[in-house]
């Protein structure tokens, strides 16, 4: 695995999971990062030259393919390593964690978009069905965080620990931790990490 370009924002939470997972490998200083700005309203050409959906994180690799997710471009930095357990059971943990993660940060996107519309515009339906998502969510997690805290470091954990982040990012308000203290007693542990204080988003 050579030098990689990876289009980028400081703002990202999805940004902020493959450089997580980049910084935990070790080989953060193999990906060149490389500004972009991307949005809903408007393509982002040296985005669109790689990735024609316009999408952050684009991952180029030095043999020019080009991975367009974030969910692929971690598992492909993490094949056959520790953040990917061979053993079914974990495995499969450590997966369906990915995936809930990066559920939960698709959804907190969204709810941000929608917050960023004049208040006229905005859907009170769904700005409640997305509160009730995040509650489950975090319910179901904060039940699972002593799993989360004995289980080896993954792809999951990364995915879940980016999650929680964004929430502090740009749902401070929210105060989740009073919902999930469970599972805000092992972020307070996780976020310590050198992988998370090397990521912390700016404004």
């Amino acid at each position: 695995m050579g030098t990689m370009t990876l289009y980028w924002s400081p703002r990202s939470p999805f940004v902020r999971r493959v450089m997580v997972t980049a910084h935990e490998l070790g080989i953060a200083d193999r990906i060149r990062c490389t500004d972009a700005v991307v949005a809903m309203t408007a393509c982002n050409a040296d985005v669109m030259g790689v990735n024609p959906l316009n999408k952050i994180p684009t991952l180029v690799l030095e043999d020019g393919g080009v991975l367009s997710e974030s969910t692929l471009i971690c598992e492909y930095l993490a094949a056959g390593s520790a953040l990917v357990p061979q053993e079914r059971a974990a495995r499969l943990r450590a997966l369906r964690w990915h995936g809930v993660g990066h559920g939960l940060t698709d959804l907190l996107v969204l709810w941000r978009n929608e917050r960023l519309r004049p208040t006229a515009q905005q859907s009170a339906p769904i700005l409640d069905a997305w509160a009730a998502k995040l509650a489950a969510t975090l319910a179901v997690l904060d039940g699972e965080a002593a799993i989360l805290r004995e289980s080896p470091m993954s792809l999951g954990h990364v995915a879940i620990g980016c999650a929680l982040g964004y929430l502090d990012f740009r749902f401070q308000e929210l105060d989740w931790r009073a919902q999930a203290p469970a599972l805000a007693q092992w972020f307070a542990t996780f976020d310590q990490r050198v992988s998370m204080r090397e990521t912390v988003p700016s404004a």
